[in-house]
């Protein structure tokens, strides 16, 4: 059985809705870890309400980012946990993690990647009047929202619609899609088949 360690830092909905999905599924991997780095988060209060353990942990107690992701690590190892999902960790995977889960790191992005990297990705695209936007999942590397690509889905901006009406949209297909990508990713490792870039459509 692999173990899944995930890793929020706000509201953690995506974090709720993977864990959910895992249970509802009947998945072999099973989520024993969620990791946050901001100790008042909503997302620490999700996870205990689904009995899953909790690393609240402030980097601001560290001196450096390698001390702070050496602790982090030494629970991961500690707790055997194969592979990493990020849900709104607002944070970049340093070298200390990356090294020991090359790979295995998982990252939903709201934007159709190579566009909008970054914070604010769906207000940058909204303002900028684009007509589709949307989500990308993909593998995580040493840069910003850079990693391959596992599965985009777009979301189309309708007429009249607002930013929160398309922020809704989007935090929807979120939580459909990111489950079911990861689902199919932890299939692909299984059976050697490498990684896939799909990419679907909201209608």
């Amino acid at each position: 059985m692999k173990r899944l360690a995930i890793f929020a830092s706000g509201n953690g909905s995506n974090a709720q809705a993977m864990i959910e999905a895992s249970r509802q599924e009947k998945w072999e991997e099973q989520v024993v870890l969620v990791v946050c780095d901001q100790p008042s988060a909503y997302v620490i209060e999700r996870a205990r309400s689904l009995h899953v353990p909790v690393l609240a942990i402030s980097p601001i107690l560290f001196s450096t980012k390698q001390e702070y992701e050496t602790c982090i690590l030494q629970t991961l190892h500690s707790l055997q946990v194969d592979a990493l999902i990020l849900a709104g960790y607002m944070r970049l995977i340093g070298p200390t993690i990356l090294h020991s889960y090359e790979g295995k790191i998982v990252n939903v992005h709201p934007s159709l990647l190579p566009y909008y990297p970054g914070l604010q990705a769906i207000e940058r695209a909204f303002e900028a009047g684009e007509e589709e936007l949307g989500i990308s999942i993909h593998l995580v590397d040493e840069g910003m929202d850079t990693g391959p690509i596992l599965q985009q889905v777009s979301v189309p901006r309708t007429e009249g619609m607002t930013l929160v009406e398309m922020q809704k949209a989007i935090q929807a297909v979120e939580h459909e899609w990111y489950p079911k990508t990861v689902r199919s990713w932890l299939d692909d490792q299984k059976n050697r088949g490498g990684t896939k870039h799909e990419k679907a459509s909201v209608n």
